[in-house]
């Protein structure tokens, strides 16, 4: 599809902001996952539980999505996950106990999933081969924005007033987007949309038997669960081990955000000229290492200086993993591009969204389950991507 040069940006913007879900959706609210569990009287794994809600939510609802924008069409299931997103999280802003809290957190994050899987098949509608790299690239870019910013007012929000005020700003975030959504011109013609939602459904074990594109989902699910392991924790490690403020953590966290929105500039500058599956390998490389010298850092109770540098360099190159690996798995896939991008985006979340709870189950006041789950999912990953990708890219 042959776009303006005044399109395309729009178009980008866009897309960035619907990707940009799943960080708005936790990291503004990171910075008062302590205050949040005072507030409420409950553990720090009940705390993180909250952040597992939201990315169950999105997991789930990345599978039922994604096939219902390959039969009827990008903008009107993204208008009605906005629509569901909003009222959602005006529940968790008025929610009184936990068990409420937890229920609309999953809600809003099976809406937000809509957001989430259809900006990555509209990309596919739009783009191909390393047009496809770039563009992904540039919306990782912009994502990137998300876990600078959004920890950032989440935790000035907290200067002013409760936990609460942070999903006062969601709110806004979600009557923002469904504005956007609005202004959105479909991409995927009637022409080329599935006849029924059967037929959508039934790709999904076509794309799981395919073995290089689930090489792609695995590789997503255990390096996105570690991942999301460092989102759970991270609150806990600098404010409890560190005893820093939520303020100081929120420009940590969004100074690790900055590092991911320069790696993701990578992948669009590289694009035609090195190929994906090499930035691939060398994104999946360095956060192993990283990891390992990190769970090392950690048992010898180093300082904060040292455990900033080891997580910048374990958790930046991400931005250059899901680039690539994105475009790499649905360059093979035509008009299933919404049931390949729900599946990828179903295992990117499944696996982090279970894990969050365990980082906390030695307690508030030890960052070793969290650096555990990181290396073995580093780990996982980079021999998934030796076993089931790279052979598919050898002579």
């Amino acid at each position: 599809m042959v776009m303006s040069r005044g399109k395309q940006l729009w178009l980008t913007v866009f897309l960035g902001l619907m990707t940009a879900m799943a960080p708005l959706a936790t990291d503004m609210y990171l910075p008062a996952l302590p205050t949040m569990q005072e507030d409420m009287g409950i553990s720090a794994s009940l705390a993180q539980m909250t952040l597992t809600m939201t990315m169950l939510g999105m997991a789930l609802g990345q599978i039922f999505v994604g096939p219902v924008s390959d039969r009827y069409g990008r903008k009107q299931p993204l208008v009605a996950g906005m629509l569901v997103f909003t009222f959602s999280t005006v529940g968790c802003l008025l929610a009184e106990d936990i068990l409420t809290f937890l229920f609309y957190r999953f809600v809003a994050g099976f809406a937000g999933a809509s957001g989430i899987v259809i900006a990555k098949a509209i990309a596919r509608d739009v783009c191909e081969g390393p047009e496809l790299t770039r563009f992904f690239a540039l919306l990782m870019m912009v994502n990137g924005l998300a876990p600078i910013v959004a920890p950032i007012i989440g935790g000035q929000i907290l200067l002013f007033t409760t936990w609460r005020g942070v999903f006062m700003a969601l709110v806004a975030v979600g009557i923002f987007q469904l504005l956007a959504t609005f202004i959105y011109q479909e991409t995927l013609p009637r022409a080329k949309r599935l006849k029924g939602l059967r037929a959508s459904f039934a790709k999904f074990p076509v794309l799981l038997h395919d073995r290089y594109f689930l090489g792609h989902c695995l590789v997503q699910c255990f390096v996105f669960g570690a991942f999301f392991s460092y989102l759970s924790g991270s609150s806990f490690v600098f404010q409890n081990i560190f005893h820093i403020s939520p303020q100081m953590f929120s420009l940590i966290f969004g100074g690790i955000g900055m590092g991911l929105l320069l790696t993701g500039m990578l992948p669009a500058r590289l694009a035609g000229r090195v190929a994906d599956v090499q930035m691939l390998r060398i994104a999946l490389l360095v956060p192993l290492v990283g990891s390992i010298l990190l769970l090392g850092a950690f048992a010898a109770g180093a300082g904060m200086g040292l455990t900033l540098f080891l997580l910048f360099v374990t958790i930046v190159p991400l931005s250059v993993v899901g680039a690539a690996s994105f475009s790499l798995a649905l360059s093979r896939q035509g008009k299933n591009a919404g049931s390949a991008s729900a599946l990828i985006g179903f295992f990117s979340m499944i696996l982090g969204g279970c894990m969050m709870p365990l980082v906390g189950i030695a307690g508030e006041g030890t960052a070793i389950p969290m650096c555990v789950i990181m290396l073995c999912g580093y780990g996982m990953g980079y021999l998934v991507f030796r076993m089931m990708i790279l052979p598919n890219h050898q002579d």
